[in-house]
């Protein structure tokens, strides 16, 4: 049983930074493709980073890019999302996920990843 349990989300002005995390259960933390995705009330989810699961290839939305960063380590079987330079609109649940496939792209799909977290609120106060 894979289980992902987010922490880090929280309440912060705009413009500033908030650190995500999302630990794995499972001894195949390693093999998987990681992925964070975000839904804002009233909105579909939607696709926010993604990570390989050597940790040496990422992809990025490009409402995100520049400001947010994806990492991993999988000695301690975790995946992190540091966000800078926040805006209002950054505002929602932040979810991570994690995809079994062990080749391909990095999918911006959210119907590629297999487990889920319940997700940590981020709210950015403008």
């Amino acid at each position: 049983q894979v289980q992902l349990v987010e922490s880090g989300g929280g309440l912060v002005q705009a413009e500033g930074s908030l650190r995500l995390s999302c630990t794995v259960s499972g001894r195949t933390f390693s093999s998987y493709y990681m992925g964070w995705f975000r839904q804002a009330p009233g909105r579909e989810r939607v696709f926010v980073a993604a990570i390989s699961a050597s940790g040496g290839t990422s992809r990025y939305a490009d409402s995100v890019k520049g400001r947010f960063t994806i990492s991993r380590d999988n000695a301690r079987n975790t995946v992190s999302l540091q966000l800078n330079s926040l805006k209002p609109e950054d505002t929602a649940v932040y979810y991570c996920a994690a995809d079994r496939r062990t080749n391909g792209l990095l999918s911006t799909s959210q119907y590629d990843y297999n487990y889920w977290g319940q997700g940590t609120q981020v709210t950015v106060s403008s």
